[in-house]
């Protein structure tokens, strides 16, 4: 992939004539939680992830239009479950709810998953200045992290990551057969070490050209890039990153939705009201 991202637009305007749009990603199936559901409607707290996760970029007050990536025979009960958000009655005939839009993602890879929504988030807003890409997962991230990545790209930035400083000591290995030992190749320094979480935010343009450039790697989830940051750096974009929120975990197995219970928990004794759980229905 020789196109870059770079040549391809200037940097974002202060004055955002455009808005932010998102894409929320939510068409795994949640295997390795066994819910027995898709997992994006999962429920932690009494709230399903995909709720949660939608109204906590509303709330950022930095998006404009959602655009929500489901399993393909799950739209219907997707759009149900986001009934409300903001307004259920406003644009329904068309599938959406208030700024929220409900299509079909891809079986083949998170990456086509994204384009599709993309598509649809610019079809629906094309002046948009910046597109926002959130995992349904990361269902109680706060609203500050979606505002400190859409002001990363407003301030001249293409590609925005929100990310933690990683604690555990970090290993490269050579790879071998499940259950072999594998031997070390590396210690990376730790310091320079960020785990990664979204939402991600891109200058329009740049996001555009990337899913572009490496469209024949979406086909095949081996292949297809785990997010679409690593899109951009590989046709030569630049990715900073900015302060991410332990609160942003990903919920991908049964201990992970625990945890997420138990913050949950902690919130609601402090007093405070997570995304999703306000009175829209």
């Amino acid at each position: 992939m020789s196109t870059s991202p770079s040549s391809q637009a200037s940097a974002p305007s202060e004055s955002a004539p455009g808005g932010a749009v998102a894409v929320l990603t939510a068409a795994g199936s949640g295997s390795r939680l066994g819910a027995g559901v898709p997992k994006a409607l999962v429920p932690v707290g009494g709230v399903s992830l995909l709720r949660r996760a939608a109204a906590g970029l509303i709330a950022s007050g930095a998006v404009s239009h959602v655009v929500v990536t489901a399993p393909a025979e799950e739209v219907d009960r997707f759009r149900a479950e986001l009934a409300g958000l903001p307004d259920g009655s406003v644009g329904a005939s068309a599938g959406r709810c208030g700024g929220i839009e409900v299509v079909a993602g891809s079986p083949r890879s998170r990456q086509a998953s994204v384009a599709l929504g993309l598509a649809a988030a610019l079809a629906a807003v094309p002046q948009a200045d910046v597109v926002i890409v959130h995992d349904a997962a990361r269902a109680l991230t706060p609203p500050e992290v979606t505002q400190r990545v859409v002001a990363a790209v407003r301030a001249g930035h293409e590609a925005v990551v929100p990310a933690l400083p990683v604690t555990d000591t970090v290993k490269e290995v050579e790879a071998r057969p499940a259950g072999e030992p594998e031997p070390v190749v590396g210690t990376p320094r730790r310091d320079r070490l960020r785990a990664v979480q979204t939402p991600q935010g891109f200058s329009t343009p740049v996001l555009v050209a990337a899913h572009r450039a490496g469209a024949e790697r979406a086909g095949d989830e081996a292949l297809a890039a785990s997010d679409d940051a690593g899109l951009v750096e590989a046709c030569g974009g630049s990715v900073v990153v900015v302060a991410g929120d332990e609160r942003a975990m990903k919920v991908t197995t049964p201990m992970d939705l625990a945890l997420a219970e138990l913050l949950l928990e902690r919130q609601s004794a402090q007093g405070e009201r997570p995304a999703g759980t306000g009175g829209e229905n």
